[in-house]
């Protein structure tokens, strides 16, 4: 299975936020969306965004807290967003993306395409996918020791 199947299933639509916005900003942004991270892009002309400049998740947020940089009203993405954060392509196997969000311990990996944003996989979208991909191969296996 490859990333561009998983984004097919769930869409690929990526909640943003701009690097001028203030943390409070964000805080609202993922509690109304319900996710643990926003992509970071530059403003774009019109309801389109500009190129992707980095990440701000749930633990950027917590690490910002915890280190009392300050009122979250007061602390801009640009301060504390991950500038290189790391990346997929559609064309990458649901193994290579499990192996890499596992092994560089995050938990939300932007998906570009030519490097255009194209998607946003969740290591939940991940586990799910790998369930139902041995889900049906379990199913398989089972008709074929059956007939």
């Amino acid at each position: 299975m490859r990333l561009q199947d998983i984004l097919r299933l769930k869409g690929t639509h990526v909640h943003v936020i701009s690097p001028d916005a203030a943390l409070d900003e964000v805080v609202r942004e993922l509690i109304a969306h319900n996710c643990g991270s926003l992509v970071v892009c530059e403003a774009g002309a019109g309801a389109a965004h500009g190129p992707m400049v980095g990440i701000i998740t749930e633990r950027d947020i917590l690490r910002a807290c915890a280190a009392g940089r300050g009122p979250l009203d007061r602390l801009k993405v640009a301060e504390i967003m991950s500038r290189r954060p790391l990346t997929a392509a559609p064309n990458d196997t649901l193994d290579d993306a499990m192996g890499r969000m596992t092994e560089h311990r995050i938990r939300h990996l932007p998906v570009l395409d030519e490097g255009r944003l194209a998607g946003i996989i969740s290591i939940g979208d991940v586990v799910k996918a790998h369930h139902d991909q041995v889900a049906l191969e379990n199913h398989y296996l089972k008709s074929y020791i059956q007939s």
